[in-house]
């Protein structure tokens, strides 16, 4: 490699570990001296308007994110106070922080920028040495928050990982001590992502199935009935009918298990796996006629992530040997939640199951 290509491969090192600052205002000039002022120490976008910062805030724009936006207030079709507000209501700008750089007039201006949101404010004509530092006091405070940020987002995701393993391990150890293979745990994650997935396709489902993030829906699927730890092996392994007293007891297997996600410390903050985890354990035995337990909910109060793992647990249960049962065939499992529809299950659920039930079928093969 030679000096100049070695140079030149520093240089664009060095370029990509500066923070970026865009800079926004329609008068051409003002972005080449603020461009001029701060391309030192930082890598600069410029756009000159608020449609086209919008444009270029966006994740698959092309250009680079910013740790800081220096916004102008006065300019022609969208001003920066319209502009901030649009990134303050959408997720993925609303912490970037914002400067306003004005030639307004501050008695009017600064209170209402500083209430939409904006971290400082800059009146034009501006003394280039005072805004290097301001930039500098703001860049640094970013880049500390989003250190921070960054290092409170990994010890929960650390956390979130050791309890997935923790409650995936006692799921497939109940499924064992039920004398099962810890096939049903695999195969209850799968028929719940085919289901999710055919959902997606209906617009009946689709936004609350992105929204609850279904991926975290499938993971938690196999915890259904790990509330079966608390039932004693005399009623979970008996090969014969159970009695009312027995039944009940098998029942509280429901609560149980969502007693035991609630442990896990769950709060409104929490990940949504752990509120999916708890909807499953809890409600994957309600109806939607309401006959259901433990709480005797109905309809669409049941939540859609217990709605669909019931079609999916009935279907297993129903082709799986069973110390109490031989299998049924998968046409005969079809039927019989064909059957349920509208009763023990959502009708519109198992309507999208039947046009793609073949999808179940190859998971056995």
């Amino acid at each position: 490699m030679s000096d100049f290509d070695f140079n030149f491969k520093l240089e664009k090192e060095k370029e990509r570990e500066k923070p970026t600052v865009l800079i926004v205002d329609d008068v051409e000039i003002n972005r080449m001296i603020l461009d001029d002022m701060l391309q030192d120490k930082y890598n600069i976008e410029q756009a000159s308007s608020g449609y086209e910062a919008l444009e270029k805030l966006k994740p698959n724009s092309g250009a680079r994110r910013p740790s800081l936006v220096l916004l102008d207030i006065m300019m022609p079709g969208m001003d920066g106070f319209e502009a901030l507000k649009k990134m303050r209501s959408n997720a993925s700008t609303s912490k970037i922080p914002v400067m306003f750089i004005s030639a307004a007039d501050p008695a009017e201006s600064e209170l209402k920028g500083l209430s939409v949101g904006a971290i400082d404010y800059i009146v034009k004509p501006f003394s280039s040495d005072i805004v290097k530092l301001r930039i500098d006091n703001q860049m640094e405070l970013a880049m500390y928050r989003e250190d921070v940020e960054r290092a409170a987002a990994k010890k929960v995701s650390a956390m979130m990982e050791a309890k997935e393993k923790m409650l995936t391990t006692m799921a497939s150890l109940i499924e064992h001590r039920s004398l099962e293979s810890g096939e049903h745990v695999k195969r209850t994650a799968l028929l719940t992502e085919i289901i999710a997935e055919i959902l997606l396709e209906n617009p009946l489902f689709r936004n609350e199935l992105i929204n609850s993030d279904y991926k975290s829906m499938v993971k938690a699927a196999p915890l259904h009935d790990i509330g079966k730890i608390g039932v004693p092996d005399d009623i979970l392994l008996k090969p014969g009918k159970l009695t009312p007293e027995e039944f009940s007891q098998m029942e509280s297997h429901a609560t149980e298990g969502s007693a035991i996600i609630e442990s896990m410390n769950m709060g409104e903050g929490d990940d949504l796996y752990l509120r999916h985890c708890y909807d499953i354990c809890r409600y994957h035995h309600e109806r939607w006629d309401g006959k259901g337990y433990p709480d005797k909910i109905s309809g669409d109060d049941i939540p859609l992530s217990a709605r669909i793992v019931s079609i999916v647990d009935v279907y297993d249960a129903l082709v799986s040997q069973r110390i109490y049962k031989p299998p049924f065939s998968h046409e005969d499992a079809i039927k019989i939640i064909e059957s349920d529809a509208g009763k023990k299950f959502d009708a519109r659920i198992v309507g999208e199951l039947l046009k793609n039930h073949e999808l179940f079928k190859n998971v056995y093969k």
